[in-house]
Formats: C-alpha cells, sequence, structure tokens
C-alpha cells in the first residue's frame, strides 16, 4: 500500500540532509490505476515546498504510456524529467520484460514535447554491440532528449541476467 506520509517523511529527509539535488523514484506501481503518478506529484509538491531551493529530478517507469499519468508528473514541474531505456532495442525484451521499447521512447518524446528537461539512460555490459549503442545514442538525441547517461552493467543477484562484459574506459571515453 501507498504510505499516505511519504511526501512528508520525504521532504523532511530532503531537509534534514540539506540536498541541493534530489531524485525521486520508486518501483513500477503497475498495481495502481494511474500507476502512481499522483503519489509521484504529491511527493514533488510537499518536497519543492519544504525545499525551495532543491531541484527535483523524477526517475519514473513508464506508466505503460499512459499520457495523463505522465501529464499528471510533469505538472509537478520536475527540473528533470527521467525514464531509463536501460539498453538497446535488440535486447530490451530480455533484459527488461515488463517494457516496450517505443514506448519507452514515446515517453521520452512526451516529456521533451512537453518542454521539460529530459534525461535517460542505459547500461552495457548485457550484450550489446558499440554500433548498437551508438544508433541508439543517436535515436535519443533525435528525439530531443537533454541528457543521457551510461554506465557499467552489474549483477544485482544470482536471479538477475549475467554480465556479459566489462567495459573498458576507453570505450566509454569513445561513447562520451
Amino acid at each position: 500500500k501507498l504510505d499516505p506520509f511519504e511526501d512528508i517523511k520525504i521532504a523532511n529527509a530532503v531537509m534534514k540532509l540539506n540536498l541541493k539535488h534530489v531524485v525521486i523514484t520508486s518501483v513500477d506501481r503497475d498495481d495502481l490505476p494511474d500507476g502512481g503518478s499522483n503519489h509521484f506529484k504529491k511527493v514533488v509538491d510537499t518536497t519543492r515546498k519544504k525545499n525551495p531551493n532543491t531541484t527535483i529530478e523524477v526517475l519514473t517507469p513508464d506508466f505503460k504510456g499512459h499520457k495523463p499519468s505522465l501529464r499528471k508528473v510533469f505538472e509537478a514541474k520536475p527540473e528533470i524529467f527521467s525514464h531509463n531505456i536501460e539498453c538497446v532495442e535488440r535486447i530490451s525484451k530480455k533484459v527488461r520484460s515488463q517494457a516496450v521499447w517505443q514506448r519507452s521512447l514515446d515517453v521520452l518524446k512526451f516529456s521533451v514535447e512537453s518542454g521539460l528537461r529530459t534525461k535517460t539512460g542505459m547500461m552495457l555490459g548485457l550484450g550489446e554491440t558499440f554500433e548498437e549503442v551508438i544508433k541508439t545514442m543517436q535515436e535519443i538525441v533525435k528525439i530531443g532528449v537533454n541528457i543521457f547517461t551510461i554506465g557499467q552493467y552489474l549483477q544485482p543477484s544470482k536471479d538477475h541476467l549475467l554480465v556479459d562484459r566489462y567495459v573498458e574506459e576507453k570505450e566509454f571515453l569513445e561513447l562520451k
């Protein structure tokens, strides 16, 4: 169940830690009719009210592409709207079984079109090729995303996908 006091708890934690920037995220809440968008908005609004000098980034699920849910989050006017594509298209179903590659791109595009500073990120080391990463970066640039991060995938548990390879610093520098 949603914690009805989560917005206050988070806002107070941000204040206590004197954070200059905070990323508000959650697990997917597909169990909720709005995917948790109202909760995201409430947390952002309360955090902003108690911490007016803190910049706020939201890292959200795709809300199954439901535009009214996305608009609800956009209404909170986070300084950065973030939704991660996680990987290249070819391996997307293996990496994100519930996600739809094009839907994630559409979410990012909708954020850009709504005037939000938009961010996405992906992990390397899942079996992608250098060329696929470049193609993905080009697709992201084409939609107008402002911030793109790339990091090394690390297997969080034995139940998760194995690391295909550890990416050398040289490759990260080439991608930069």
